[in-house]
């Protein structure tokens, strides 16, 4: 679709270093914008530093650690590229840190044994897995049609905002089964979870993953697709791990008993409401306003308007121009205090 138009580069180009056999380095680009390009490589980094830090040191550890490099990346982007790029930046942090991820609490629940819950769903491993994989699969391909035909021409905050409250809503489905509510009114665990959160899950991943994966690709300056594509997309996955270590802390700190025969899923649904529907609402909403509110075809960011490293560098050049003057000038004063003495 044209969202990442990079040119193909070749070894006869000036800056063009040849690393080995279909690989290219662009020395003259990196030496341009090297601090942009540190930064980006330190965001590639940050997951696999933060697995190890989890692994071996304790969960606390891991949350400051992670919370001191959101920061640092924040404060890195925000004096390193154009405001709106960094307001946009912010929301994709927000947005990915708000779905605290309390899936492995659900995976439990769900295929828990009938002494760890009596009278809970009770659902095989065979039936929970096959049976969201099969279905999600279906799902995919549909919630692609439908996003195609009704969402894709919204603006970017409305599709946004829909797509958040569905998902959260989408959690109520969840909040039900663990209630019961399904059995009082006679419909039997498997088919309203089949009619339910299999449905539902898999098309909100979607439908939130469309629009998001357009603004990663459409603030992208030009010259550096590539690379700020990966540093968005690695920013928002690195949210999203954290997001995943949130949630184990939650379900840690909450008390409960997962497996076992003395099982305890009480709090199971006061972590649904807070942390599933209204957490993703209070802060996801409030980040999409922070996108520009332009069709999903416009561009989210002028990048000729911003001249954004062209600025930059002209300030340089000037400023080595002003110096060169200033030494000139200088040069000249001498000369001229030395004429008297010459003569």
């Amino acid at each position: 679709v044209g969202w990442i138009p990079e040119r193909i580069r070749t070894v006869e180009e000036s800056g063009m270093v040849k690393l080995c056999r279909g690989c290219l380095f662009d020395k003259g680009s990196f030496q341009e914008k090297k601090t942009p390009f540190i930064v980006i490589t330190l965001c590639g980094l940050s997951a696999p530093l933060l697995a190890a830090i989890t692994t071996y040191a304790d969960l606390v550890i891991g949350l400051v650690f992670s919370a001191v490099l959101i920061i640092a990346f924040s404060v890195a982007t925000y004096y390193i590229f154009p405001k709106t790029f960094f307001w946009v930046f912010l929301s994709i942090i927000l947005t990915s840190m708000s779905w605290i991820s309390i899936g492995s609490a659900l995976g439990y629940y769900y295929t828990a044994s009938k002494e760890c819950v009596p009278n809970g769903p009770n659902f095989s491993y065979t039936y929970y897995i096959t049976v969201t994989g099969i279905v999600g699969s279906v799902v995919n391909f549909v919630a692609v049609i439908l996003y195609q035909n009704f969402l894709s021409s919204w603006r970017f905050r409305p599709v946004l905002i829909f797509t958040i409250v569905i998902g959260s809503l989408a959690s109520i489905v969840d909040l039900i089964i663990i209630m019961r509510w399904n059995i009082a009114i006679g419909i039997p665990d498997k088919v309203f979870f089949l009619l339910g959160s299999a449905i539902f899950e898999n098309l909100v991943i979607i439908l939130q993953s469309i629009p998001m994966s357009s603004i990663y690709a459409k603030i992208a300056p030009p010259g550096m697709e590539s690379a700020v594509f990966a540093y968005t997309v690695g920013i928002a996955n690195f949210c999203g791990m954290v997001s995943s270590l949130l949630g184990s802390g939650v379900i840690q700190w909450s008390g409960m008993i997962t497996v076992g025969d003395t099982c305890d899923f009480d709090a199971l649904p006061y972590l649904i409401v807070i942390f599933s529907i209204l957490v993703p609402m209070l802060v996801g909403i409030p980040a999409a306003f922070l996108i520009p509110n332009v069709l999903q075809t416009e561009h989210l960011i002028d990048w000729e308007q911003e001249q954004w490293y062209e600025a930059r560098t002209e300030e340089v050049e000037t400023s080595e121009h002003g110096n060169e003057d200033d030494d000139d000038d200088d040069y000249t004063a001498e000369d001229s205090r030395l004429e008297s003495h010459l003569l």
